[in-house]
Formats: C-alpha cells, sequence, structure tokens
C-alpha cells in the first residue's frame, strides 16, 4: 500500500514538472476542456436553480391541499381541453353545500378572483390581482402580515369592504408610509386596508402575494356573481391523520354528491394537487439536464481531443526520459500512471478553471436580478469527476504507447 501511495506521488510529481515546463502548450490545451466544462456546469446549475425556484413555488402550494377547480393542472395523456371548457365553474354553494360533509378536511376554503386597477390619491398599481376568500384561507396558505392583522371570523362571514394587500401594492401606492386605515379604490368600490402581507417576492408557478389584494369573498359576492365568475375554487386542506389517497377519493364522492351526479357521469369538476405538478416537473428537468450534458460533450469531445493530441507530443518529447527511466528500473505501471496522470491534471486544472468561471457568474447574476441562482457542491463534484473521466480517457492511449516502449529503442530514438 505504502509502495503504492509513493508511485502515485511521484507520478503526480512527473506529470506537474512536465506541465510546468510547457507552460504555452499546457494553457492552450486547457481550453477546449474549461469550455466544455463551463457548459456543462452552467447548464447543470441553471436547471438546478430553476428547479429549485419552481419547487419552492410549487410546495407553497401545500402537499396536503386538493384545489377543486374547473380545469385540470394536466398530467400524462391527452388534455380534453373541450371537456373542461364545457364545465360549470366551482360555486359558493357548492362550498357551503360541501362544508356540511365530512370528508377528512381540517380546512376548506372559496376562492374567486379579479383583476382591476388600485387606487390611492393620485397614485394607482395597475393589473392588481383581488382574491375574495373565506375566512380559512389564512389556514391554507399561512398568511404571514408584516403589518396590520387578518380579517376576523364575523369580518370573513359579513363581508365589509376590508383588504389585505400585496407588498408591492402597498410601495406602489404609498411610498413607505403606513397605509393601514386607508381607503383603497377598486372594482369601482373603497377597501380599507388593514393588513399588508409580508414581502415574499415572484411566485416561479404563477400567482404573487406580493401584488395580492385580499378581500372577504362576501364583500367581492357583493360586486360580482360567485356563481359564474372565471377561476373559481375551493381550496381543501386533509387534516394530518388522514391519508391523502384516502381523502382525495372522499372528496371526489363529496363533491359528486354536491353536484348530484349519476354513478355512471363522468366528473364535472377537477381535482388538482402538489402531485401533478412535480411529476410533470421531474419530466422537464430530466431533458433540460439530458439536453446541457449533451451539448456540454461536444465541447468537451474537442476538448478530449486536443488532450489527447498534446499527450502524445509530450510522449515523443520524451521517448528519451521514458527510456532512461525504464533502463533505470521504472516498471510498465510508473510510466503508464505517470501519462495518465499529467492528463488527469490536466483536465482537472481545465473543469477547475470552468467551475470558477461558472462560480462568478452565478455571483454577477444574484448580484443583479432578483433569480436565485445556485452552484452547488453536486455542480462541482460533477465538473472534478467528469474531467476527470475525460483525462482518464485521453491519456489512457499514449500512456499505453509509452508503457509500452522498448528502453533500447526509446534512448536511440530521443537521443
Amino acid at each position: 500500500m505504502k509502495a503504492r501511495l509513493l508511485r502515485l506521488v511521484e507520478s503526480v510529481r512527473f506529470a506537474l514538472h512536465a506541465l510546468s515546463v510547457n507552460g504555452l502548450r499546457t494553457m492552450l490545451s486547457l481550453l477546449g476542456v474549461t469550455i466544455g466544462i463551463f457548459a456543462i456546469i452552467a447548464v447543470y446549475a441553471a436547471v438546478d436553480s430553476l428547479e429549485a425556484n419552481i419547487r419552492d413555488s410549487v410546495s407553497s402550494l401545500g402537499d396536503r391541499v386538493i384545489y377543486v377547480q374547473k380545469w385540470s393542472w394536466g398530467g400524462s395523456g391527452e388534455y380534453p381541453w373541450w371537456k373542461f371548457w364545457q364545465r360549470r365553474e366551482p360555486g359558493y354553494r357548492d362550498f357551503k353545500e360541501l362544508s356540511r360533509r365530512e370528508f377528512g378536511q381540517e380546512a376548506l376554503v372559496f376562492g374567486m378572483s379579479l383583476n382591476g386597477t388600485a387606487k390611492f390619491g393620485s397614485s394607482s398599481v395597475e393589473n392588481v390581482g383581488v382574491l375574495g376568500a373565506t375566512h380559512d384561507y389564512q389556514r391554507v396558505w399561512e398568511v404571514k402580515l408584516g403589518q396590520g392583522r387578518y380579517f376576523t371570523e364575523s369580518e370573513s362571514n359579513r363581508g365589509p369592504m376590508m383588504a389585505v394587500i400585496g407588498h408591492d401594492i402597498a410601495e406602489g401606492l404609498f411610498a413607505g408610509q403606513s397605509p393601514i386605515g386607508k381607503e383603497v379604490a377598486i372594482l369601482g368600490r373603497k377597501f380599507l386596508v388593514i393588513g399588508v402581507f409580508e414581502k415574499v417576492g415572484q411566485s416561479m408557478v404563477g400567482g404573487n402575494q406580493d401584488e395580492l389584494f385580499l378581500v372577504p369573498a362576501n364583500a367581492l359576492r357583493k360586486l360580482v356573481n360567485a356563481e359564474t365568475t372565471e377561476g373559481n375554487m375551493i381550496m381543501a386542506m386533509a387534516r394530518p391523520d388522514v391519508e391523502m389517497d384516502a381523502f382525495r377519493e372522499n372528496l371526489r364522492g363529496a363533491m359528486r354528491s354536491v353536484r348530484r351526479l349519476k354513478p355512471r357521469t363522468e366528473d364535472d369538476f377537477s381535482l388538482n394537487e402538489i402531485s401533478i405538478i412535480s411529476g410533470q416537473l421531474d419530466q422537464i428537468f430530466s431533458m433540460l439536464t439530458i439536453t446541457g450534458t449533451v451539448i456540454g460533450m461536444f465541447s468537451l469531445l474537442v476538448g478530449g481531443f486536443g488532450i489527447a493530441n498534446i499527450m502524445f507530443v509530450s510522449v515523443r518529447e520524451r521517448t528519451n526520459q521514458i527510456g532512461i527511466q525504464k533502463a533505470l528500473g521504472a516498471k510498465r505501471r510508473f510510466i503508464l500512471s505517470q501519462f495518465i496522470a499529467e492528463a488527469i491534471l490536466l483536465c482537472m486544472l481545465g473543469g477547475a478553471i470552468g467551475i470558477g468561471l461558472v462560480g462568478i457568474g452565478v455571483l454577477l447574476a444574484n448580484a443583479f436580478t432578483d433569480f436565485s441562482f445556485i452552484l452547488s457542491w453536486k455542480n462541482m463534484a460533477q465538473g472534478f469527476g467528469i474531467s476527470a473521466a475525460i483525462g482518464l480517457i485521453s491519456g489512457l492511449v499514449p500512456a499505453l504507447m509509452a508503457a509500452r516502449m522498448d528502453p533500447v529503442e526509446a534512448i536511440r530514438q530521443g537521443g
């Protein structure tokens, strides 16, 4: 074991000496590997960053929440949009009937949404999402407030013109001043602001709490018909002791009872949950990773050929040295390990530069954009692993050629 370790150290020492003697050639041969590793790890980091941000947004939907909606979020197979289009929206009456049934729910919420322009004095914010929701919304979405308070249960039931607004709306209308107790005009009515959500940033799956104008559902019902507005939903959250498969089937049965559907009649509603999106994300990110790997491998292929060519040149230049080493008793595996170590070190150095460039890019992107980019230890380990593999493959044939040289012929050719 000790002898092998000494041989490895000696091989690395020889390799480092060879690389330092031919500095310019070493730098030129690094270029292909650097570009290839940079391309692959940049794609991996971008995909991982996108995946982390999207999955974080998806997780906010709740892994124990099922959404009763007109449209399905999709899944595998054909998307029968013509069937979904003919359905009616989940209405407030559906919600009230459903709330009278026990199917394992911890919380049940009705939500209806509209868009409008919020105004206060001479300031306005366009395209504001107005959501009318019942009281348990705060339990399903774990509402966090930066200022003020949430609706009381009595207020949610009575439906006064009150609102909890997003951070961006507050900034746009009040420019740093407290909006609590002020009246904001939207949808032709004035709403008293009683709270402001904490700033959370843009969601990657739609919906931005920073731009949300939340009002009691019964307040919005005074302005529009809650049975016909587009985009209605019922959010059902399962109790901790209830299995999600059982909860889903119980909810389906309860909704079919509410809608009075016959046994052979298809559902006229969709039950959407986070697992649908998660399954789709797995497929999408797998394809992105494969595509990025293929693209990067073309760059690495060019770099690998460049390393192999340099190694062949190195073997020819050091033929005399190889002959002398073998004449003095150096074994084939020592010569072999010497040149393989040189190729691997060369590729690892190129990989380190490529990974470093990706790291600099990540730092710059995080400094100048709101999107959160990451370069994980896994990404870096993949980069060094790929570099070592390319070095091994590229250096193997030249190293075998050097190891098999006859010492006498090598000395004569080198001389």
